[in-house]
């Protein structure tokens, strides 16, 4: 538990959240303490009434200390509350945010064992534990444990042999709710664990709705969805059970130790050894403690349950991202991307040398094997072979979502490892196979291919790749809303809006996976002539299964099973009689 609350605290520090909100720390940290002082100052207030007695002429002024004591409390207490609670928001947003920045920072490799459900789940339930660890639960506690403090120490002014009996009876019970504290940790981690499971379940099952329909499956995931619910409340229902175990165990104790206390101070009243004032006193001391004790052995859970929720976000904080994010340049040798001048000697686009690569989850695979080529400046090359022969394992590499296991790449002359990766990614536009449309409008999802470009140059976008006939045929044009995933469009619009996309972008390499496989010919042949109007002068690279799509590549490569077995142009390939010939004579017989 302290090691749970230890990474909270180191988190706090580390990026700089208490001293960002020093001001609100000190100030919550201040109400409290006046809020404490306030309470414990009332059994004083009530000793002086008892003691001056009801009929005496200065017990109206006891009653007004008692008001402006009253009054205190409220404003402290309340004071304490709002800034308690604003830093609570405040520290959950600031970790949703250094999540969320370095998950987005993680290569693919990393989400080959982790969920976007799961990364989900801890973004939303898990911080909201820690917001009401931050927000309410260490305040509670906090405040709880300065009355502890606080009343034993007044107790003991009061009566010393009392007090004394009272502290070494409750700290023998202190141990069995302390291993009871234990396992309710345990507990919850486990609980949100099975939580994070179901939203995992749930997302992998939305987003594949209409095969889960189109295999009329929708009672085979309801049944498993119904079965990690229940797997979820049993386990959640497990950390209740303890959790009220622990409460009633310590509110028990704790008023037993008490009660018995109290015995024998009313015994000491009855020989005369204290006044019913310093009882009356010692008695309001013992129901501070006792609430004290209770609110501690409630707030004890939460911090329970929270540690293990900030041990979760603390995994995803600390991921550390492959090499992918570790740039060798510094940040002076960062030289952006200048466009070569006609006179300056040509160096080629990308150089692929000796290169050799296997996945992380499948290390004794070879998914490149020895590969060489250069790719000309200003050029159109086209990559073609069966599937698995690595093809799209190629764009990953030059997009650093891998790192080759053996050899060098090059771009524009210079290792990819010494390019700082935006600005790698800066000169690359890609038109993936599966096209991504966000849940935004036919504008927006253009204008992600350039943040800051106006209207006038998405239509343009649009129109280059012949999207601005089916976008201003909806319903509100380019403001159109697309839906999930762009489900208001067919397979055809999806990638359409893609290649307008990277044509926005405008970048000086293209690579285009499979771009106009789910076309129909017509808008096929449409996005060809867009594409032949802009590839002119721009370095493209093309993976293609239909091989009517690069007929005009100044050089095809084929690649089988990893590695380089014929280039050429479309002629030469054909007469060489190889693998691309088999190829093509299937496809144009």
């Amino acid at each position: 538990m302290v090691n749970k609350l230890n990474s909270l605290t180191r988190w706090l520090r580390d990026y700089h959240v208490l001293a960002r909100y020093r001001t609100q720390w000190i100030l919550a940290g201040l109400f409290l303490l006046l809020a404490a002082a306030a309470t414990l100052a009332v059994p004083l207030a009530f000793r002086g009434v008892v003691d001056t007695g009801l009929t005496s002429n200065a017990i109206d002024l006891q009653f007004i200390y008692l008001l402006l004591l009253a009054a205190v409390l409220a404003v402290m207490t309340a004071s304490r509350f709002y800034m308690m609670s604003w830093l609570g928001e405040r520290v959950v947003a600031d970790i949703r945010q250094r999540v969320f920045e370095n998950v987005l920072r993680q290569s693919p490799r990393y989400f080959e064992t982790l969920q976007t459900g799961e990364v989900l789940s801890r973004l939303t339930s898990d911080t909201t534990l820690v917001q009401t660890l931050v927000g309410s639960s260490i305040s509670i506690a906090l405040r709880s444990l300065v009355m502890l403090i606080g009343g034993m120490t007044m107790m003991l002014v009061t009566s010393a042999w009392l007090a004394g009996i009272m502290i070494i009876l409750l700290a023998v019970i202190v141990l069995p709710l302390w291993a009871l504290g234990r396992r309710v940790r345990k507990m919850s981690r486990t609980s949100q664990d099975k939580v994070a499971d179901t939203s995992a379940m749930a997302g992998e099952v939305l987003n594949a709705i209409t095969t889960v329909q189109a295999f009329t499956r929708e009672p085979h995931e309801q049944q498993r969805f119904n079965a990690a619910v229940e797997a979820a409340f049993l386990e959640a229902k497990k950390r209740i059970t303890m959790r009220s175990l622990l409460t009633a165990m310590a509110i028990v104790m704790s008023f037993g130790v008490i009660v018995f206390v109290l015995w024998i101070g009313a015994q000491q009243v009855t020989a005369g050894v204290m006044t019913l004032g310093e009882l009356t006193q010692f008695v309001l001391y013992a129901v501070l403690i006792a609430g004290s004790i209770g609110a501690l052995s409630e707030t004890w859970g939460d911090l329970q349950r929270a540690a293990g929720a900030m041990e979760r976000l603390v995994e995803l904080m600390q991921a550390t991202p492959d090499l992918v994010y570790h740039d060798a340049t510094t940040s002076q040798e960062r030289i952006p991307f200048q466009p070569p001048s006609p006179s300056a000697p040509q160096v080629d686009a990308m150089v692929f040398s000796s290169v050799s690569f296997a996945y992380p989850s499948r290390p004794d695979f070879m998914a490149i094997k020895g590969l060489s080529f250069a790719v000309r400046q200003g050029a159109r090359y086209a990559l073609v072979g069966p599937s698995g022969a690595g093809k799209s394992t190629l764009f990953a590499m030059l997009l650093r979502f891998y790192a080759p296991t053996i050899g060098q790449i090059a771009v524009f002359g210079r290792d990819i490892t010494q390019w700082p990766v935006s600005e790698l990614r800066n000169l690359i536009g890609i038109v993936p196979q599966e096209p991504i449309i966000f849940a935004s409008s036919a504008m927006e999802n253009i204008r992600y291919g350039k943040l800051d470009a106006s209207d006038e140059e998405v239509i343009a976008a649009a129109k280059t790749a012949h999207a601005d006939g089916f976008i201003s045929a909806l319903p509100e044009g380019y403001s159109s809303f697309l839906g999930e995933r762009g489900v208001r469009l067919s397979g055809g619009q999806k990638q359409r809006i893609s290649i307008a996309r990277a044509i926005l972008k405008n970048p000086p390499i293209l690579l285009l996976d499979e771009a106009t496989s789910a076309l129909d010919a017509e808008s096929e042949r449409e996005v060809q002539l867009a594409l032949d109007s802009v590839l002119p002068g721009r370095t493209s690279l093309t993976i293609a299964h239909r091989l009517a799509t690069v007929l005009r590549a100044d050089c095809i490569l084929v690649l089988e099973e990893g590695q380089l077995v014929e280039q050429g142009s479309h002629a030469d390939l054909i007469k060489q009689g190889g693998l691309y010939a088999r190829l093509a004579d299937l496809q144009f017989a």
